[in-house]
């Protein structure tokens, strides 16, 4: 991203801006109101107010988990943008790594109620494999010529790099999906790899990430298709510099969750 001022359109700051506000709305439904739909342990007076209303809060749980539908091909994005112009790939991989690490207890806490679960760990992973799978699709398309010094196309050289990155985008899926089992898992990593390679095409990127989680996750997922709008207006530029700010937000908004779930009793 360029760091020069442009008036015109959103820039990379505001795309944070609206994913974590569509994850915390999403996180804010994942939590305490599924706790309190499907099984949380109320006050008498409470579960009263909730059985005479379930249909409407059921409703308004559905329209908040569609919302935060928005915040992962926004993510998937920014992961490819972020990719294509740091300054230092480890340095990027290391600091997703970290918060990873740093966000599982938080996760647990607020979406699976236990201090400590590896059956389903956090959204940080998928998108630390994603930015290694690229990494190296990357490394595979600089390294591995497949032209020759005249212009002719070399087919054992192209077919290596093809065996090459198919290798390491199956390897991503699974490390996701079976070591890591990261939020989104392998899909997220196909989101990642598919915005990547339609890169210099944003719109048609995200729509085809949208369409292929839709079909690989859930259906819901279709909801963010108002994403390819959002990514329309973007401008390339950075806009404010609070990087450690949208970091820092995923464990924290998740702490402040379970600490609500708690105070009001709902499994935790």
């Amino acid at each position: 991203m360029n760091t020069e001022n442009n008036q015109h359109g959103i820039s990379g700051f505001t795309l944070k801006t609206i994913a974590v506000i569509s994850m915390f709305i999403d996180h804010l439904g994942a939590t305490v109101l599924e706790r309190i739909l499907f099984g949380g342990s109320l006050e008498a007076s409470a579960a009263i107010y909730v059985n005479a209303h379930w249909n409407a809060l059921y409703q308004l749980y559905m329209v908040m988990r569609g919302i935060g539908r928005l915040a992962f091909p926004i993510y998937c994005f920014l992961i490819v943008e972020g990719f294509l112009h740091t300054r230092s790939v480890p340095k990027y991989a290391v600091r997703l790594f970290v918060f990873a690490l740093i966000s599982e207890i938080p996760f647990d806490l607020a979406i699976r109620g236990k201090v400590w679960d590896l059956s389903y760990n956090n959204v940080f992973f998928t998108l630390f494999i994603g930015l290694v799978v690229i990494a190296g699709l990357c490394w595979c398309s600089e390294k591995i010529c497949c032209v020759d010094v005249n212009g002719n196309l070399r087919f054992g050289s192209l077919f290596l790099r093809g065996i090459l990155s198919m290798f390491m985008i199956f390897a991503g899926m699974a490390a996701a999906e079976e070591f890591f089992k990261s939020d989104y898992g392998a899909a997220g990593i196909i989101a990642i790899v598919v915005i990547y390679l339609l890169r210099r095409h944003p719109k048609t990127a995200v729509l085809a990430a949208v369409v292929l989680l839709a079909r690989l996750s859930s259906e819901l997922e279709i909801v963010a298709l108002a994403d390819v709008f959002v990514i329309a207006y973007y401008n390339g530029t950075r806009g404010k510099q609070s990087k450690y700010f949208f970091y820092a937000f995923y464990p924290v908004h998740l702490l402040l969750l379970a600490g609500i779930c708690m105070l009001l009793g709902l499994g935790i």
